[in-house]
């Protein structure tokens, strides 16, 4: 089947960074193209702070977000939303997927799933989930206990073929079970996952178009499965390339001497790195 996505009309995007290190230039040059597509459809841009890997999100990390952001030209509407201050309302669309039994408690560790599934898709840090693993389907539905202690994951429908026009990519295609299997919705450390946190954020901030890397291309077939089953028509979507080191290997928090922070540092203008952007979009 073929998944509808709205079509900007009042256009709303986003930005959406996780404070678990300093913005490197892949991260600016997305943001940037996600605030320049906003402009150019005279819309409105949000904010929201991704900060649900409480282990690795820093508030200091997240205020140099927003200074260099900001520095760089990019501005958004008021106020920041935050998701570790949203935990409540994820609860809740977790409950209307349970109470559709769409989803179903999961025991395995993600040490035991990979070794059964083998090494995830290229780009993809999810292996595909062993239907051995897999309840049967009429198997009874324990509740939701108040403090959540284990996995749940979402029931894809296995063999389902999932399309959709990407705006910079493309069609896009993935089958349910093959190419990507049930994903996590919730963590047994009682926090959403980041499918089900992006999806529930997207709906209540009522963004029509998500701009965002190429690599997560495989999490928005996820992500359309939820859409459909919250009832909700999902945004459109623009993956943009990845920029990429001289060894090829895409730019990660690891590349310190790319940082906005540390370009900056050595005297790195705003024009500069807008320059390199416009050479590579």
């Amino acid at each position: 089947m073929t998944v509808v996505v709205a079509t900007p009309s009042n256009y709303v995007g986003r930005l959406a960074p996780s404070p678990t290190g300093y913005l490197h230039l892949g991260h600016a040059r997305t943001f940037w193209l996600a605030a320049e597509r906003a402009r150019l459809a005279g819309g409105r841009l949000l904010m929201r702070i991704d900060d649900l890997d409480f282990d690795r999100s820093k508030p200091v990390f997240t205020e140099a977000a927003l200074e260099d952001l900001a520095w760089l030209g990019l501005k958004w509407e008021t106020p920041v939303i935050t998701q570790s201050e949203r935990v409540d309302y994820y609860r809740s669309v977790l409950a209307k997927l349970h109470a559709a039994g769409l989803i179903f408690p999961c025991e395995h560790s993600r040490r035991d799933v990979r070794e059964a599934a083998g090494a995830p898709h290229e780009d993809d840090d999810e292996p595909i989930y062993p239907r051995a693993f897999r309840p049967p389907a009429d198997a009874p539905l324990p509740p939701l206990s108040n403090v959540i202690t284990t996995n749940w994951r979402f029931r894809v429908p296995d063999g389902e073929t999932l399309t959709f026009a990407d705006g910079h990519a493309g069609v896009q295609s993935a089958v349910a079970g093959t190419d990507f299997g049930d994903f996590l919705v919730w963590r047994k450390d009682n926090l959403p996952s980041y499918q089900l946190a992006c999806v529930a954020d997207d709906i209540a901030m009522g963004i029509t178009e998500v701009v965002r890397g190429a690599d997560l291309i495989r999490s928005t077939f996820r992500q359309l499965l939820l859409f459909r089953a919250l009832g909700r028509t999902a945004p459109a979507f623009w993956h943009c390339d990845l920029l990429r080191d001289e060894q090829g290997r895409r730019l990660a928090k690891r590349h310190d001497s790319l940082s906005l922070r540390a370009m900056r540092d050595q005297g790195v203008t705003v024009a500069d790195i807008l320059s390199k952007f416009a050479a590579t979009s």
